[in-house]
């Protein structure tokens, strides 16, 4: 990738949340939105549940954790093919520990949990060792103010 190049990634968040009075008081309105960018499907946003949201819906604090996991998870596949490790499955869970403190908060850290199949025994050892690259190499992760670790469980299909 060249030096210095910039992208930009624009979204719109349209609040669906006015139930008649607008925000005339903190329990009058719905934090529903919806969240939308050209030529995709739209997500169906609201806030945490612990803060009068819609459980149904995903959250920014979801998709934070979500963020973190997917750009962990296309920046090993990456390494993986250039190592020559041949990925075969991959699945990921991941735990984010926010702290509330007063009316504001912050995440704590983020972990990383994902379970890797290799297509044989000798790939396993490098593959455990990609995650490190990808850890360093994920936009994401270099862009939050807490720690980001991750706890991979790789095996090979032969196991």
């Amino acid at each position: 990738m060249a030096l210095g190049r910039t992208h930009e990634y624009e979204v719109a968040v349209h609040w669906t949340g006015n139930r008649g009075t607008g925000t005339s008081g903190y329990r009058d309105y719905g934090r529903d939105h919806d969240v939308e960018t050209a030529g995709r499907p739209g997500l169906a946003g609201s806030a945490d549940p612990a803060f009068r949201g819609d459980r149904t819906r995903w959250n920014p604090e979801l998709l934070l954790v979500a963020a973190l996991a997917e750009c962990h998870m296309l920046s090993y596949l990456h390494h993986c093919a250039v190592a020559g490790v041949v990925v075969t499955a991959y699945t990921g869970g991941a735990l984010g520990t926010m702290r509330q403190e007063g009316d504001g908060g912050h995440f704590t850290e983020v972990v990383l949990r994902p379970r890797v199949t290799v297509a044989s025994p000798g790939m396993v050892e490098t593959a455990v060792r990609l995650h490190e690259n990808a850890h360093r190499d994920c936009f994401i992760a270099s862009s939050v103010n807490f720690p980001v670790r991750h706890e991979p469980d790789v095996r090979s299909e032969a196991a």
